[in-house]
């Protein structure tokens, strides 16, 4: 069995009654540009600005936000779409025929690049530990008596790309079916198409991790089975193969956080200038221009050229392994990641090791990490108590109060426990980090 490109790309839409065909589309207002528009104008998407990519609650003006972030993923994936695109429509004429073109590879990969953290709770990497702990080892401890194995699972690893992929899709008043993006898109956002149990089942790249909640499989298998994603799971599990342009989503992000998390240690002086340089200059070696390298005369232009470099060699690299396996990726069959199977994985792995010792393992992110533990567990005690009391008839004074401070679209509980806890860590993952700071000061007078 094997994934076919003219599924793999529908401009399909929820609702949709009839077929979108791509040589129909308004070239000035193409359907996957579209996506990108709705994505930018977003609330999910403008919160990225006060959330943290590494340091929480940095106040230094040069460390990336999610929002900068997220950008920077977004163009690294559109010329990764544009070159595996171009080479394709090469290989796959018949395409060409249907109207597609290599900037609908790009706009794809972007769009799906730019939504990849949409999902993220506040306080950086922890943020999403903090809120299953809560549950695992916290007060919501006592909800699991009432939820099913999966539903559980969900909870205690509360997974940011399954709360991005709710958020894409989630249905409000007047707004049904959410964003409405094309399948096509969709499909490439979703980096683990499965559900949380079992987990991984398979060393397979897209077992990694889950990404649908319980509550979005409906919606999930619709657009698996548009797009003619294989099945990997059976009659009791939800489980798919990749969208292949999901690969180059994984490849954008991984080379921005690769090269640029150790661009912000750098400059948050985490790690020495002199020492990084040397590493960054390995990753660059064969098209490095030296001449030019020692005519800059600050480290920061410096940095800036070597980091530019950097990015440039692995979009090279990472195109040229997807193109390699094009077969076994749309049979379902590559396991790995695209850098995972690049030439340079053993200076990358250098770099990496080097972050986590340096960045993500340094006081100031652990410090303040611990800190956002303390302020998503307050704040979920706070809003699930007062939404249960609610649904129970057993509502305070207190609890009131507390429910106007939650959106009006989820103060009326809903009438599940799965589906309460789940609003509820929906709207504290939706938090900034400076807000989130704020309700916990409030709560605590």
């Amino acid at each position: 069995m094997k994934m076919n490109w003219s599924q793999l790309l529908s401009l399909k839409r929820f609702g949709d009654t009839q077929k979108r065909l791509r040589n129909e589309q308004d070239e000035t207002r193409l359907g996957f540009e579209v996506d990108y528009d709705r994505i930018i104008f977003s609330d999910s998407f403008r919160s990225l600005q006060d959330k943290t990519q590494v340091v929480p609650l940095s106040k230094t003006d040069f460390v990336h936000t999610r929002l900068t972030h997220s950008l920077e993923v977004s163009v690294v994936a559109r010329s990764l779409g544009r070159i595996v695109g171009e080479k394709v429509l090469l290989k796959h004429p018949n395409l060409i025929e249907e109207g597609f073109k290599m900037n609908d590879f790009g706009a794809i990969v972007a769009t799906a690049a730019l939504a990849h953290d949409i999902g993220n709770p506040p306080f950086g990497h922890s943020g999403e530990k903090a809120i299953g702990e809560y549950f695992k080892s916290g007060n919501g401890l006592k909800y699991k008596e009432y939820l099913s194995a999966k539903q559980w699972q969900d909870i205690i690893d509360f997974e940011g790309n399954a709360n991005g992929f709710r958020i894409l899709n989630e249905s409000k008043s007047g707004s049904i079916g959410g964003l409405r993006l094309s399948y096509a898109t969709l499909g490439t956002f979703i980096k683990y198409p499965k559900e949380s149990l079992p987990k991984k089942p398979t060393l397979h790249i897209a077992d990694k991790k889950y990404g649908i909640f319980q509550n979005d499989i409906a919606c999930f298998k619709e657009v698996a089975q548009e797009l003619g994603l294989i099945s990997s799971g059976n009659t009791e599990n939800i489980s798919y193969r990749r969208h292949p342009l999901a690969y180059l989503v994984e490849a954008a992000d991984d080379i921005c956080y690769t090269i640029i998390d150790f661009e912000d240690g750098i400059n948050l002086g985490l790690i020495e200038e002199d020492y990084a340089l040397e590493y960054l200059i390995k990753l660059v070696k064969n098209s490095i221009d030296s001449k030019k390298y020692h005519q800059l005369k600050f480290k920061k232009d410096r940095l800036s050229y070597l980091r530019a470099l950097a990015i440039g060699t692995l979009i090279t690299e990472a195109s040229n392994v997807f193109l390699e396996n094009e077969e076994a990726i749309l049979k379902g069959e590559y396991q790995h990641s695209l850098l995972d199977k690049c030439s340079f994985e053993a200076q990358i792995n250098d770099i990496i090791k080097i972050s986590v010792e340096k960045i993500y393992k340094s006081r100031e992110v652990i410090e303040k990490e611990l800190f956002g533990y303390n302020i998503i567990a307050t704040l979920l005690d706070v809003f699930l108590t007062a939404l249960n009391n609610s649904f129970e008839n057993k509502i305070t004074n207190y609890d009131k109060l507390i429910l106007n401070l939650l959106p009006e679209s989820i103060q009326k509980p809903q009438e599940t426990t799965y589906l309460r806890i789940l609003s509820i860590c929906g709207f504290v993952a939706s938090l900034t980090d400076g807000y989130a700071l704020q309700l916990y000061k409030k709560l605590k007078g």
